[in-house]
Protein backbone atom coordinates (compact mmCIF):
# COMPACT_ATOMS: atom_id res chain seq x y z
CA UNK A 1 0.00 0.00 0.00
CA UNK A 2 1.25 3.45 -0.85
CA UNK A 3 0.21 6.72 0.75
CA UNK A 4 1.17 10.25 -0.22
CA UNK A 5 0.80 12.96 2.42
CA UNK A 6 0.36 16.52 1.26
CA UNK A 7 1.56 19.20 3.68
CA UNK A 8 0.65 22.73 2.71
CA UNK A 9 2.91 24.91 4.83
CA UNK A 10 3.94 25.86 2.16
CA UNK A 11 3.36 23.16 -0.49
CA UNK A 12 5.54 20.19 0.37
CA UNK A 13 5.17 16.53 -0.51
CA UNK A 14 6.41 14.07 2.09
CA UNK A 15 8.17 11.08 0.45
CA UNK A 16 6.06 7.97 0.16
CA UNK A 17 7.03 4.47 1.26
CA UNK A 18 7.24 2.04 -1.64
CA UNK A 19 6.15 -1.55 -2.11
CA UNK A 20 2.90 -3.43 -2.03
CA UNK A 21 -0.40 -2.52 -3.60
CA UNK A 22 -0.67 1.14 -4.50
CA UNK A 23 -3.25 3.59 -3.27
CA UNK A 24 -2.31 7.14 -4.09
CA UNK A 25 -4.02 9.25 -1.42
CA UNK A 26 -3.07 12.82 -0.58
CA UNK A 27 -4.18 14.44 2.65
CA UNK A 28 -4.13 18.19 3.09
CA UNK A 29 -3.06 19.11 6.61
CA UNK A 30 -4.13 22.54 7.81
CA UNK A 31 -1.02 24.22 9.29
CA UNK A 32 -3.24 26.12 11.72
CA UNK A 33 -4.06 22.86 13.51
CA UNK A 34 -1.63 20.77 15.57
CA UNK A 35 -0.55 17.66 13.62
CA UNK A 36 -1.83 14.24 14.59
CA UNK A 37 -0.27 10.91 15.49
CA UNK A 38 -1.92 7.56 14.90
CA UNK A 39 -0.85 4.07 13.80
CA UNK A 40 -1.83 4.37 10.15
CA UNK A 41 -0.32 7.78 9.42
CA UNK A 42 2.92 7.37 11.30
CA UNK A 43 4.79 9.36 13.88
CA UNK A 44 3.48 12.92 14.05
CA UNK A 45 3.14 14.96 17.22
CA UNK A 46 -0.49 15.29 18.26
CA UNK A 47 -2.00 16.83 21.37
CA UNK A 48 -4.99 18.75 22.61
CA UNK A 49 -4.46 22.20 24.03
CA UNK A 50 -6.72 23.90 26.51
CA UNK A 51 -6.91 26.78 28.89
CA UNK A 52 -5.71 26.37 32.49
CA UNK A 53 -8.46 24.85 34.58
CA UNK A 54 -10.41 23.65 31.58
CA UNK A 55 -12.99 21.12 32.75
CA UNK A 56 -13.63 17.53 31.62
CA UNK A 57 -16.62 18.54 29.47
CA UNK A 58 -14.52 21.05 27.49
CA UNK A 59 -11.75 18.50 26.97
CA UNK A 60 -14.28 15.92 25.79
CA UNK A 61 -15.73 18.43 23.33
CA UNK A 62 -12.27 19.30 22.05
CA UNK A 63 -11.44 15.62 21.59
CA UNK A 64 -14.76 15.02 19.83
CA UNK A 65 -14.12 17.87 17.40
CA UNK A 66 -10.56 16.76 16.69
CA UNK A 67 -11.48 13.14 16.04
CA UNK A 68 -14.42 14.27 13.93
CA UNK A 69 -12.12 16.47 11.83
CA UNK A 70 -9.64 13.60 11.38
CA UNK A 71 -12.41 11.23 10.25
CA UNK A 72 -13.86 13.72 7.75
CA UNK A 73 -10.39 14.49 6.38
CA UNK A 74 -9.67 10.71 6.23
CA UNK A 75 -6.65 11.00 8.48
CA UNK A 76 -8.51 8.28 10.37
CA UNK A 77 -9.50 5.74 7.73
CA UNK A 78 -12.81 3.89 7.27
CA UNK A 79 -12.91 0.74 9.39
CA UNK A 80 -9.89 1.77 11.46
CA UNK A 81 -10.09 0.60 15.08
CA UNK A 82 -10.12 3.33 17.71
CA UNK A 83 -8.35 2.19 20.88
CA UNK A 84 -9.72 3.94 23.96
CA UNK A 85 -6.57 3.54 26.05
CA UNK A 86 -4.34 4.61 23.19
CA UNK A 87 -6.40 7.73 22.50
CA UNK A 88 -6.50 8.62 26.21
CA UNK A 89 -2.69 8.44 26.39
CA UNK A 90 -2.25 10.23 23.07
CA UNK A 91 -4.44 13.17 24.09
CA UNK A 92 -3.66 13.11 27.83
CA UNK A 93 -7.33 12.77 28.76
CA UNK A 94 -9.28 10.27 30.84
CA UNK A 95 -10.75 7.01 29.53
CA UNK A 96 -14.20 8.40 30.32
CA UNK A 97 -13.55 11.46 28.14
CA UNK A 98 -12.55 9.24 25.22
CA UNK A 99 -15.61 7.03 25.62
CA UNK A 100 -17.92 10.05 25.68
CA UNK A 101 -16.26 11.61 22.63
CA UNK A 102 -16.53 8.33 20.71
CA UNK A 103 -20.16 7.92 21.77
CA UNK A 104 -20.91 11.35 20.33
CA UNK A 105 -19.25 10.30 17.07
CA UNK A 106 -21.45 7.19 17.03
CA UNK A 107 -24.47 9.49 17.24
CA UNK A 108 -22.99 11.50 14.33
CA UNK A 109 -22.75 8.32 12.27
CA UNK A 110 -18.98 8.65 11.90
CA UNK A 111 -18.04 5.84 14.33
CA UNK A 112 -19.51 2.40 14.95
CA UNK A 113 -19.62 0.68 18.34
CA UNK A 114 -19.64 -3.05 19.03
CA UNK A 115 -19.74 -4.87 22.36
CA UNK A 116 -17.10 -7.31 21.17
CA UNK A 117 -14.98 -5.12 18.91
CA UNK A 118 -15.08 -1.71 20.57
CA UNK A 119 -15.10 1.40 18.40
CA UNK A 120 -14.20 1.72 14.72
CA UNK A 121 -14.45 4.48 12.14
CA UNK A 122 -17.61 3.83 10.14
CA UNK A 123 -16.84 1.87 6.96
CA UNK A 124 -17.64 3.03 3.43
CA UNK A 125 -19.24 1.20 0.52
CA UNK A 126 -20.91 1.89 -2.81
CA UNK A 127 -24.27 0.92 -1.34
CA UNK A 128 -23.82 3.46 1.46
CA UNK A 129 -22.67 6.09 -1.05
CA UNK A 130 -25.85 5.58 -3.09
CA UNK A 131 -28.02 5.77 0.03
CA UNK A 132 -26.27 8.89 1.36
CA UNK A 133 -26.50 10.61 -2.03
CA UNK A 134 -30.20 9.93 -2.59
CA UNK A 135 -31.12 10.86 0.98
CA UNK A 136 -29.08 14.03 0.69
CA UNK A 137 -30.91 14.91 -2.53
CA UNK A 138 -34.24 14.37 -0.76
CA UNK A 139 -33.39 16.32 2.40
CA UNK A 140 -31.32 19.12 0.92
CA UNK A 141 -33.71 19.46 -2.01
CA UNK A 142 -36.58 20.03 0.43
CA UNK A 143 -34.53 22.54 2.43
CA UNK A 144 -33.59 24.42 -0.75
CA UNK A 145 -37.19 24.52 -1.92
CA UNK A 146 -38.32 25.97 1.41
CA UNK A 147 -35.48 28.50 1.40
CA UNK A 148 -36.51 29.76 -2.04
CA UNK A 149 -40.10 30.10 -0.84
CA UNK A 150 -39.25 31.81 2.47
CA UNK A 151 -35.90 33.51 1.92
CA UNK A 152 -35.79 37.30 1.83
CA UNK A 153 -33.51 39.64 -0.13
CA UNK A 154 -30.85 39.41 2.56
CA UNK A 155 -30.73 35.63 2.07
CA UNK A 156 -30.43 36.04 -1.70
CA UNK A 157 -27.57 38.48 -1.13
CA UNK A 158 -25.84 35.95 1.13
CA UNK A 159 -26.16 33.25 -1.55
CA UNK A 160 -24.58 35.56 -4.14
CA UNK A 161 -21.80 36.47 -1.70
CA UNK A 162 -21.04 32.82 -0.86
CA UNK A 163 -21.02 31.98 -4.57
CA UNK A 164 -18.61 34.85 -5.29
CA UNK A 165 -16.32 33.74 -2.44
CA UNK A 166 -16.28 30.19 -3.79
CA UNK A 167 -15.42 31.30 -7.33
CA UNK A 168 -12.55 33.44 -6.03
CA UNK A 169 -10.38 30.42 -5.11
CA UNK A 170 -9.17 27.54 -7.30
CA UNK A 171 -10.94 24.19 -7.21
CA UNK A 172 -7.66 22.24 -7.12
CA UNK A 173 -4.05 22.93 -6.27
CA UNK A 174 -2.31 24.21 -9.44
CA UNK A 175 0.71 21.97 -8.82
CA UNK A 176 -1.42 18.88 -8.19
CA UNK A 177 -4.88 18.78 -9.81
CA UNK A 178 -5.77 15.54 -7.98
CA UNK A 179 -6.02 17.41 -4.66
CA UNK A 180 -8.78 19.84 -3.67
CA UNK A 181 -7.64 23.30 -2.65
CA UNK A 182 -8.37 23.43 1.09
CA UNK A 183 -9.85 26.92 1.10
CA UNK A 184 -12.18 25.84 -1.70
CA UNK A 185 -13.40 22.93 0.45
CA UNK A 186 -14.21 25.35 3.29
CA UNK A 187 -16.00 27.84 1.01
CA UNK A 188 -17.81 25.03 -0.78
CA UNK A 189 -19.26 23.87 2.55
CA UNK A 190 -20.35 27.43 3.38
CA UNK A 191 -21.89 27.89 -0.09
CA UNK A 192 -24.08 24.80 0.14
CA UNK A 193 -25.14 25.62 3.71
CA UNK A 194 -26.06 29.17 2.72
CA UNK A 195 -28.34 27.85 -0.02
CA UNK A 196 -30.59 26.19 2.57
CA UNK A 197 -30.20 28.55 5.54
CA UNK A 198 -33.60 30.17 4.98
CA UNK A 199 -35.60 26.93 5.16
CA UNK A 200 -36.77 27.75 8.69
CA UNK A 201 -36.27 24.26 10.13
CA UNK A 202 -33.40 23.52 12.54
CA UNK A 203 -34.29 19.80 12.34
CA UNK A 204 -34.05 19.80 8.56
CA UNK A 205 -30.73 21.66 8.69
CA UNK A 206 -29.41 19.23 11.29
CA UNK A 207 -30.19 16.19 9.14
CA UNK A 208 -28.75 18.00 6.13
CA UNK A 209 -25.47 18.71 7.95
CA UNK A 210 -25.03 15.04 8.95
CA UNK A 211 -25.52 13.93 5.34
CA UNK A 212 -23.08 16.56 4.09
CA UNK A 213 -20.39 15.23 6.43
CA UNK A 214 -20.97 11.67 5.28
CA UNK A 215 -20.68 12.80 1.65
CA UNK A 216 -17.50 14.71 2.43
CA UNK A 217 -15.79 11.51 3.60
CA UNK A 218 -16.32 9.98 0.19
CA UNK A 219 -15.07 13.11 -1.51
CA UNK A 220 -11.87 13.01 0.55
CA UNK A 221 -11.33 9.31 0.00
CA UNK A 222 -11.73 9.39 -3.75
CA UNK A 223 -8.93 10.49 -6.01
CA UNK A 224 -10.63 12.84 -8.42
CA UNK A 225 -9.46 11.94 -11.90
CA UNK A 226 -11.13 12.77 -15.18
CA UNK A 227 -11.07 9.40 -16.89
CA UNK A 228 -11.10 9.27 -20.67
CA UNK A 229 -13.61 11.68 -22.15
CA UNK A 230 -15.51 12.08 -18.88
CA UNK A 231 -15.13 15.68 -17.77
CA UNK A 232 -16.78 17.70 -15.05
CA UNK A 233 -17.35 21.43 -14.73
CA UNK A 234 -18.15 21.96 -11.04
CA UNK A 235 -18.35 25.72 -11.41
CA UNK A 236 -21.00 25.38 -14.11
CA UNK A 237 -22.99 23.04 -11.84
CA UNK A 238 -22.92 25.61 -9.04
CA UNK A 239 -23.79 28.40 -11.47
CA UNK A 240 -26.92 26.54 -12.58
CA UNK A 241 -28.07 26.18 -8.97
CA UNK A 242 -27.49 29.87 -8.19
CA UNK A 243 -29.19 31.05 -11.39
CA UNK A 244 -32.34 29.10 -10.52
CA UNK A 245 -32.27 30.35 -6.92
CA UNK A 246 -32.00 33.98 -8.04
CA UNK A 247 -35.02 33.45 -10.31
CA UNK A 248 -36.78 31.74 -7.38
CA UNK A 249 -37.45 28.76 -9.62
CA UNK A 250 -37.57 26.02 -6.98
CA UNK A 251 -38.09 23.15 -9.44
CA UNK A 252 -35.09 24.15 -11.55
CA UNK A 253 -32.93 24.73 -8.48
CA UNK A 254 -33.71 21.30 -7.03
CA UNK A 255 -33.06 19.65 -10.41
CA UNK A 256 -29.68 21.42 -10.64
CA UNK A 257 -28.82 20.44 -7.06
CA UNK A 258 -29.76 16.81 -7.71
CA UNK A 259 -27.64 16.73 -10.86
CA UNK A 260 -24.72 18.22 -8.92
CA UNK A 261 -24.89 15.59 -6.16
CA UNK A 262 -25.36 12.83 -8.73
CA UNK A 263 -22.22 13.94 -10.58
CA UNK A 264 -20.25 13.80 -7.33
CA UNK A 265 -21.50 10.25 -6.78
CA UNK A 266 -20.40 9.22 -10.28
CA UNK A 267 -16.90 10.56 -9.80
CA UNK A 268 -16.58 8.89 -6.41
CA UNK A 269 -17.64 5.62 -8.03
CA UNK A 270 -14.65 5.93 -10.38
CA UNK A 271 -12.49 5.43 -7.29
CA UNK A 272 -14.55 2.46 -6.07
CA UNK A 273 -11.69 -0.03 -6.25
CA UNK A 274 -9.44 2.25 -4.22
CA UNK A 275 -12.13 2.86 -1.59
CA UNK A 276 -12.70 -0.90 -1.25
CA UNK A 277 -8.96 -1.46 -1.00
CA UNK A 278 -8.65 1.02 1.85
CA UNK A 279 -11.57 -0.56 3.71
CA UNK A 280 -10.00 -4.01 3.42
CA UNK A 281 -6.60 -2.71 4.54
CA UNK A 282 -7.95 -1.37 7.83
Amino acid sequence: MQFAWMCRHPSQLIPRPSGGAKIDFRFSIDPRLPPCNHPIMGSLQFQLSGSPGEGPRSLTSALHERLRADILATRLLPGQKLHIAGLAKQFSVSLAAVREALSRLVADGLVQASDQRGFRVSPVSLADLADVTQTRIDIEGLALRRSIERGDDAWLASVKSAWADLKAVPHRYPDDPTVHYEEWVIRHRIFHRTLVDACGSPWLLGFRDVLHEQSERYRRLSIRREIGSKKRDVEAEHKAIVAAVIKRDADAAVRALSKHFGATKEFVELAASRIAEVSRAT
